[in-house]
């Protein structure tokens, strides 16, 4: 939507230039000619309904490019923060496992008897699932 956007900005601008760079000429009806080639003969109401036109398309091109850089933007926010759960996951999981292999070294079990049992008892919790942020981040107006 991004490329979209300023594709459609370039179009309108370069158009809008070249309209006026080949018609400076003046009267009560202006011939439009673009690059040798004559478009139209246009009266002053015309060519200020064609002028309103461009702007919304240009305006249109506006939008276009800023909705595709704010989804850009969120979601990179997005993957930075999954990617920052699945480190302090991956974390959480080692230390975990470097606490029950101590312990298990303590008690003279082999290294793997404990981890089978470890997350089987009513109180725990599961390690492995991600956590997830729980309300969106705080919306400051005109932003």
């Amino acid at each position: 939507m991004l490329i979209l956007g300023l594709l459609l900005l370039a179009c309108t601008a370069a158009f809008v230039g070249l309209a006026i760079a080949d018609n400076i000429s003046g009267g009560p009806h202006y011939d439009v000619s673009i690059l040798g080639h004559h478009i139209a003969s246009m009266n002053g109401l015309a060519i200020f309904c064609a002028g309103l036109a461009l702007a919304l398309i240009f305006g249109l091109g506006c939008m276009m490019a800023m909705t595709g850089g704010l989804l850009h933007r969120r979601k990179a926010r997005r993957n930075r923060a999954i990617r920052r759960d699945a480190a302090a996951t991956a974390r959480e999981r080692d230390t975990l496992a470097a606490r029950v292999g101590d312990e298990d070294a303590a008690a003279g079990a082999p290294a793997g008897a404990g981890t089978a049992a470890a997350g089987t008892g009513e109180g725990s919790h599961r390690v492995d699932a991600p956590s997830r942020p729980r309300h969106h981040a705080r919306h400051l107006f005109g932003h």
